[in-house]
């Protein structure tokens, strides 16, 4: 079984607060078109009409060569943390994603990376979690590389 991680919540509160992004920027406001606009927090789409932010994100704990930044949507205001062991909606909207399994360190395992159709997300990330090397496996978008979620062992 697997565990679906959405951002920290008191990491969220501090940038809907207006607090840095990973480059040291104010999150950029928009408004939502409700369509590819996956909030990493609730793990659902920002609903049409309600305002985003729209900012660097770099889900690794310090800066090394692995540690990928890119770009990501949260709801402006304040969401409940998605999560937990089903499958959330953001991961239900694009036909594949880029997947890739992670060590303790914090490090791209090796031979562990792949783009999977959205249907075999979850047997893939499984098996990526059973080498003994692997802590977690980070889910981007396959065509444009931006950090969804990180999964675990449930």
């Amino acid at each position: 079984m697997l565990y679906y991680h959405p951002l920290p919540t008191d990491e969220v509160r501090a940038l809907q607060a207006g607090g840095p992004d990973a480059y040291g920027n104010v999150p950029e406001r928009a408004v939502s078109d409700g369509v590819g606009t996956p909030c990493r927090h609730c793990l659902c789409d920002v609903p049409k009409g309600a305002e985003m932010l729209i900012l660097a994100h770099r889900p690794f704990s310090a800066l090394q060569p692995y540690a990928e930044t890119g770009p990501i949507f949260l709801c402006a205001d304040a969401c409940t943390a998605g999560g937990g062991t089903e499958m959330p909606q953001i991961l239900r909207t694009s036909p594949d994603y880029l997947i890739k399994g992670y060590s303790a360190e914090e490090r791209i395992v090796y031979g562990s990376g792949a783009v999977v159709a959205q249907e075999d997300l979850e047997a893939r990330a499984e098996a990526i979690l059973q080498d003994p090397r692997v802590v977690s496996v980070h889910v981007r978008s396959a065509r444009n590389n931006c950090y969804q979620l990180r999964i675990t062992p449930a």
